[in-house]
């Protein structure tokens, strides 16, 4: 069960993917999930979809913030559904809703969330390496990615 004091991370990416990009993104969810932190993301397809499956199938908690007022959209694995009828504003909300992200592949959308992270800083750690953005930490295994957006919200959190 999440508390106030559960750390949540953040999953960016695509909302129309491959399967192995969505593979990726079912593993980056579990592996949240086996941290025992929260994830959060956008409550749609793709990316958003198959991180909250890979958490929910491995136990965890899941919140999906979507762009649209009606909850019934939301992907069926987000425990906790946050309807805001704001549009893409809401990539904005995921990202303060998060303590870390985690980003993978995606175009326009992912990258104003990974602006947001920055913006707001809060550590980012993207699966795939963004040569426009080389403040962000890249790695490449799901696991080793989470673990390290994990430790550092920690240490933000901490003020370390």
């Amino acid at each position: 069960m999440a508390s106030q004091d559960s750390i949540c991370i953040g999953v960016i990416g695509a909302g129309k993917c491959s399967k192995k990009l969505k593979d990726e993104a079912y593993s980056v969810g579990a592996a949240i999930a086996r941290e025992k932190a929260v994830l959060v993301c956008g409550g749609l397809k793709g990316v958003m979809d198959a991180a909250a499956k890979g958490a929910k199938e491995a136990g965890g908690v899941t919140v999906g913030i979507l762009p649209g007022p009606d909850r019934t959209e939301a992907n069926p694995y987000c425990d906790i559904v946050i309807p805001t009828g704001i549009g893409e504003a809401r990539n904005v909300l995921v990202v303060l809703a998060s303590d870390g992200i985690v980003s993978l592949h995606g175009k326009y959308g992912t990258i104003s969330e990974m602006a947001f992270a920055l913006k707001h800083g809060k550590p980012l750690v993207s699966l795939v390496k963004w040569d426009a953005l080389p403040e962000v930490v890249t790695i490449a295994d799901p696991a080793k990615a989470v673990q390290e957006a994990i430790q550092l919200a920690k240490n933000a959190r901490n003020g370390a």
